[in-house]
């Protein structure tokens, strides 16, 4: 499977924080979700895929050109959307169409009317008038109307209602339909992740701790509820990490199946990623 994204041994330092060896590989028409805490170094890491960072080691490949050397090729093909707004509050829809008809050799004007319509989009107010939501509604259909083969999303869905949310989601599946086109997707609603990301990467200060795909994370994986006698006869070993409450403990296990066959403990419940993130992050080893 060729992939599209490719990230090796990528390190950069600041005087608080620090990159250490990042990898991440994603294939051709796939969704990856990118989980941290805030500060973990998601931002730090978009930024030196997207070219804006360039003080780093390490090597970065889009569509198998390297992002220092071949970045005018790569920028045509990245549709991208960010934690803050990047437009000037003064434009309208229509003229971010007249904008981006003029940097993008593919941007497709009647698509891009289109999606307006279909996210209710108006076309000739100012974007400061525009809810929060509506703007990022509309950041999403300017990233995708030039026919990008990657979209690097920071919180897409962020201050989304279900309902919008919902609409979003169903956009990007669409896009990957092809097997062509791929999305690398940052975002702390991990309840959508569950529902549309193919593989999950997550960073913890700097450095990635885990990166498998969502089946494994989400089938495998687990929770064992247990007290605190039976947690003592519990080999190291057979958890990843712990978490002691007032009543009992939580054990995050690799494999839930393996475990209850070495254990006799009745309570092992499959795990979500937001149980996954505060018991990596949180719990005790």
């Amino acid at each position: 499977m060729e992939n599209i994204l490719e990230v090796k041994n990528l390190c950069k330092k600041y005087k608080e924080f620090e990159l250490k060896n990042v990898n991440i590989i994603l294939p051709k028409g796939m969704i990856m979700g990118f989980i941290g805490e805030n500060g973990a170094g998601k931002t730090t890491t978009i930024k030196a895929i997207l070219g804006i960072a360039r003080d780093y080691t390490g090597e970065i490949k889009l569509f198998g050109l390297d992002n220092r050397k071949d970045d005018k090729k790569i920028k045509e093909n990245i549709g991208v959307v960010l934690d803050d707004m990047f437009f000037p509050e003064i434009l309208t829809p229509n003229d971010i169409n007249s904008i981006m008809k003029n940097i993008y050799k593919n941007w497709d004007s009647k698509l891009y009317f289109k999606y307006l319509t279909d996210f209710a989009l108006p076309n000739n107010k100012a974007i400061k008038t525009l809810s929060k939501g509506m703007r990022k509604k509309l950041e999403i259909v300017t990233a995708i109307s030039h026919h990008p083969q990657l979209l690097i999303l920071d919180e897409p869905t962020a201050g989304l209602d279900p309902v919008a949310r919902s609409e979003v989601i169903d956009l990007f599946q669409s896009f990957i339909q092809n097997e062509e086109c791929s999305i690398f997707l940052s975002s702390h609603i991990t309840t959508d992740l569950e529902h549309v990301a193919d593989y999950i990467t997550f960073i913890n200060n700097g450095n990635i701790i885990l990166s498998k795909t969502r089946e494994e994370l989400l089938e495998d994986y687990g929770i064992v509820k247990c007290s605190k006698e039976e947690f003592e006869k519990i080999n190291k070993k057979d958890f990843i990490k712990y978490k002691k409450s007032k009543y009992e403990y939580e054990i995050l296990v690799e494999n839930r199946k393996a475990f209850n066959k070495k254990y006799d403990i009745d309570t092992i419940d499959k795990i979500t990623l937001e149980e996954l993130m505060v018991l990596m992050i949180r719990g005790e080893k």
